[in-house]
């Protein structure tokens, strides 16, 4: 059964009141829709985690550093609906514009650190756009969990950070990167690739998991970067933007895995921009 999609935010905090009073935890996944296996994988997580689930859609333009991205950013609501049905989601919250950022809107939250660097550097104002609508999500739909996938790595501790800093109460929850058989991690911006480009795409996770087993196995990390971004570009890559080791908790650099940490990438396929990370075990 469709779960039934509400646009206002009055409408919204009604039920969410109603639940409240019967003792309900509530969960949310939030999106801006193109839904895909990896975002239906987080669905279950918090059917699993929570009494109630709230998935949303919203198509936030104030993380668009590049107008372009943001028209051509699909909208597929009635798509979105019909695969959430199996899920029996409790609600799907789909706001009129004007009921996250109305007339006069006029606040930025900012979240330094951890939005600095690797997307940070490249997209700018993306995570101020990022942290102040998930804030305006957290709050709208009062959640008790939240939950993320760990593909956006950085965008999850960014989360993680503002969720900390202004005491917002909400546990959020990062659910592992679902991937293709081949190892390419499913992203929305994957069908945006031609054939010949898809065929070429898991050289990137591929370089990744290399990179992250030399290091393992001792290889300078200096080196490891180097040979796995040459193997980026020779798997079909137009260019690499990133591609570091960084602390799990921190995103602070790293020059040797000596904490637990990430290999972080971003680079362009077909003129497609694809991130993904791997997790190290520290030695």
């Amino acid at each position: 059964m469709t779960a039934p999609i509400i646009r206002r935010l009055a409408d919204l905090r009604n039920l969410t009141a109603r639940w409240r009073a019967e003792g309900a935890r509530i969960g949310v996944v939030p999106t801006m829709g193109a839904l895909h296996v990896g975002h239906l994988s987080l669905v279950e997580a918090a059917k699993t985690g929570a009494d109630r689930v709230i998935v949303t859609i919203f198509v936030n333009p104030k993380q668009f550093n590049n107008p372009d991205d943001l028209a051509n950013y699909p909208r597929t609501e009635e798509s979105d609906a019909a695969k959430l049905a199996p899920f029996a989601v409790d609600a799907i919250y789909v706001p009129d514009p004007d009921q996250v950022y109305p007339d006069g809107f006029a606040t930025t939250v900012s979240v330094s650190g951890v939005s600095e660097g690797l997307c940070g550097a490249h997209r700018p104002g993306h995570f101020d756009g990022v942290a102040t609508v998930v804030t305006k999500l957290l709050l709208q739909t009062q959640a008790d969990r939240a939950y993320f996938g760990e593909k956006d790595f950085q965008q999850l501790m960014v989360v993680r950070r503002l969720v900390s800093d202004l005491d917002i109460p909400v546990e959020i929850v990062g659910c592992p990167t679902v991937r293709e058989p081949d190892g390419l991690a499913l992203s929305s911006r994957n069908v945006r690739l031609s054939d010949v480009a898809r065929s070429k795409a898991p050289a990137l996770y591929a370089s990744l998991t290399e990179a992250a087993g030399a290091i393992a196995d001792g290889t300078p990390v200096a080196r490891a970067l180097a040979a796995a971004r040459a193997a980026v570009l020779a798997g079909g890559y137009s260019d690499v933007e990133y591609l570091e080791l960084r602390s799990s908790t921190t995103l602070a650099p790293l020059d040797a895995p000596t904490e637990p940490a990430r290999l972080l990438v971003a680079a362009h396929l077909d003129g497609v921009r694809l991130i993904d990370n791997v997790a190290l075990c520290t030695i």
